[in-house]
């Protein structure tokens, strides 16, 4: 079969739904050694699973969003080559994930935060993100008045390729020498990162939008592109409350700290009059996308609260580098990110599998998620205070004492290891029963 013949939109998407279900596996694996530190020691051990979770994390979220993407401009993607060039994209970053799983399992480190593994296999990933950017501006220049979710796309794509390549400024002795500029660099390069796909997925999310709507009022409203000028605005500078603890120039962290209190506000009233503006008929007929971008928001609003908390440098001291941070991190990666994605996977894989029983996974994935955002909670409170106590017990006490909370958190993570894969199942096998390589693309090829 010819690579043109692929929905490649779809294949992106699919080997996302892997990640995912690979990333939340590895989680369970490594939240169980809060409860067995000995667990899995001698073979894998928290050194090597901690990263494999939030690597394929973070894959399921970049392949997810180029799967978003390409679906999104199908109807512009005319010509052979724009196939192959993605098709490409799709090796370089299989030949990266293998090679990183690899070098987790070998042990074989040597990357930085988030980004641990040998910093050889960056290559295939910064290659793959050239070709993608590449493939992606013709395609768009092409189309006239662009709606906001194409700026947000655009921005999400060129920031990343440039925050990815900032990310490995340490390899050059100037910036590895200099502790307090490598550190400063690397917490910066984090937070844009995220603010690089936000931009990719809250895009999405306009689109769907649109599309669920079926017409073109949230994508071309005044509001959104205020609100795509604010998120721009987040991405660029942010970053500012993750350094406060570095000793950086006071006026970095206030600006980081005023951004911050702005975070995605505007983003809630965007959904909430798209929501007005629904007929019952086009909720019922979208109904699964439409339930997830509804989570999405009440998600947006439960993150955006506790960022603006943590933002607070009183209050940062307190959270920094306990379970609090892990907590916001998981919850925008699951209960915003996640939830765009699996609307986006329900809306362009059409599915229509019985209403009944993925409502009872919606709701399971939802209480799991609460419960494991809560415990981790507890627990971040609660070593955040012994991290600042005067009368400072052993941490191995203190670790100790939240032992309720990690076991209540590996319960959680237990449940949305099974939704979360159970949907990717669902989604997977939609995808291949409505035949995912495009039939009517096929035809108009021959």
């Amino acid at each position: 079969m010819k690579v043109s013949k692929f929905n490649i939109g779809n294949l992106f998407l699919i080997t996302a739904l892997g990640m995912l279900v690979l990333g939340m596996f590895f989680g369970i694996l490594a939240a169980s050694v809060y409860i067995f530190p000995d667990f899995m020691k001698n073979q894998l051990g928290f050194v090597s699973l901690r990263p494999l979770h939030v690597s394929l994390a973070i894959f399921w979220i970049i392949l997810g969003s180029t799967g978003c993407i390409y679906n999104g401009l199908k109807q512009h993607i005319i010509e052979v080559k724009t196939y192959k060039i993605a098709f490409v994209q799709w090796a370089l970053w299989i030949i990266a994930i293998i090679g990183i799983v690899i070098s987790y399992f070998t042990k074989d480190f040597g990357g930085r935060e988030y980004w641990e593994f040998n910093p050889i296999w960056a290559l295939p990933i910064a290659i793959a993100w050239i070709l993608f950017l590449l493939n992606f501006y013709p395609i768009v220049k092409k189309i006239k008045d662009w709606p906001v979710y194409i700026w947000m796309w655009l921005t999400g794509v060129l920031f990343f390729l440039f925050t990815f390549s900032e990310n490995y400024l340490w390899v050059f002795p100037y910036f590895r020498e200099h502790f307090i500029t490598d550190m400063t660099i690397q917490w910066k390069v984090n937070g844009s990162l995220v603010g690089s796909w936000n931009q990719i997925l809250y895009g999405t999310a306009i689109f769907l939008m649109d599309k669920i709507s079926n017409t073109k009022n949230t994508g071309r409203s005044k509001f959104a592109f205020f609100m795509y000028f604010l998120g721009l605005f987040n991405l660029m500078f942010n970053w500012g409350h993750h350094i406060y603890t570095l000793p950086t120039e006071k006026y970095i962290r206030y600006i980081g700290y005023i951004v911050s209190m702005t975070e995605w506000v505007f983003f809630i009233k965007i959904v909430f009059d798209w929501k007005k503006s629904l007929t019952t008929i086009q909720k019922n007929y979208h109904y699964f996308p439409y339930k997830f971008i509804m989570a999405t928001d009440i998600w947006v609003f439960i993150n955006m609260g506790q960022a603006i908390l943590m933002s607070i440098p009183a209050i940062n001291k307190y959270t920094h580098g306990t379970h609090i941070t892990v907590a916001h991190a998981m919850g925008t990666t699951i209960g915003i990110n996640t939830m765009i994605l699996l609307a986006a996977c329900f809306e362009f894989f059409n599915n229509k599998d019985k209403r009944k029983r993925l409502n009872y996974l919606f709701w399971l994935l939802q209480l799991s998620l609460l419960v494991f955002w809560v415990s981790l909670n507890i627990a971040g409170i609660q070593k955040g205070i012994w991290q600042l106590s005067i009368n400072q017990g052993s941490y191995s006490k203190m670790m100790e004492s939240l032992r309720p909370y990690f076991i209540a958190f590996v319960f959680a993570g237990i449940g949305l290891l099974i939704t979360l894969s159970s949907f990717a199942f669902i989604l997977i096998n939609s995808a291949i029963r409505n035949k995912a390589m495009n039939k009517e693309e096929i035809k108009n090829e021959q």
